[in-house]
């Protein structure tokens, strides 16, 4: 296995991991089962490297083909559910912990997925377009699934186009000369610190809205 291939697959096991964790904290805010645990932490986790795998035609799917994620996923589920009651028991608050695993997964996921595209040879646009989708999708499916409104839709939320950033950055630097295990850290750093910033200090983009706009009832 080559180097790239060896970070690739480093990259998807920790971002299946984070993703376990981000799914696990929204069934518990739900006040979901064991059951619900485990289906929302998979769901979360494969969802958008399934689609990626999907659109380049990548069979088996990923998870599919390699068992050790589904190992991952449920065992970072697990791990979720037991630090949580700790927490509860120790009487900690839990804050953003939901958060700041479905940003860290988001800038793992988007910078994974970039990479996966230009292997496939794919162009630096569909690369940025094939990394946002890969970054986000499993986000989208988890929000769904709990029942609220996914954080890609909500107006003006710093997230696809966290990833778009990071991924942008990853490309200009490789065409700079940079290698590509320090050109994907600092696009994951990019994605991840636009998403912390933009839920510290409540950093929007502009909503489009027409003059007779009434709020939907």
């Amino acid at each position: 296995m080559s180097d790239n291939a060896v970070l690739l697959y480093t990259l998807d096991l920790i971002g299946v991991a984070v993703f376990a964790i981000s799914g696990a904290l929204a069934a518990g805010r739900q006040q979901m089962d064991l059951l619900g645990v485990g289906v929302l932490a998979t769901a979360t986790a494969v969802g958008g490297g399934t689609l990626r795998d999907l659109l380049l035609d990548r069979h088996p799917i990923f998870w599919i083909d390699d068992p050790v994620y589904l190992v991952v996923i449920l065992s970072a589920a697990a791990a979720t559910v037991l630090w949580v009651r700790r927490q509860q028991r120790l009487h900690t608050p839990l804050g953003r912990a939901l958060d700041v695993a479905d940003a860290l997964g988001l800038a793992l996921f988007a910078l994974g997925g970039a990479q996966i595209a230009q292997d496939a040879g794919l162009s630096p646009l569909l690369v940025v377009v094939m990394a946002t989708m890969t970054g986000s999708a499993g986000g989208v499916v988890r929000d769904v699934l709990a029942r609220v409104t996914p954080l890609l839709l909500r107006p003006g939320e710093l997230y696809a186009t966290a990833c778009i950033a990071g991924t942008g950055l990853f490309l200009g630097l490789q065409a700079a000369g940079v290698a590509t295990p320090a050109a994907s850290v600092a696009g994951m750093a990019t994605v991840a610190a636009l998403r912390l910033a933009a839920m510290r200090w409540g950093l929007r983009l502009p909503a489009f809205q027409l003059p007779d706009a009434r709020p939907p009832a």
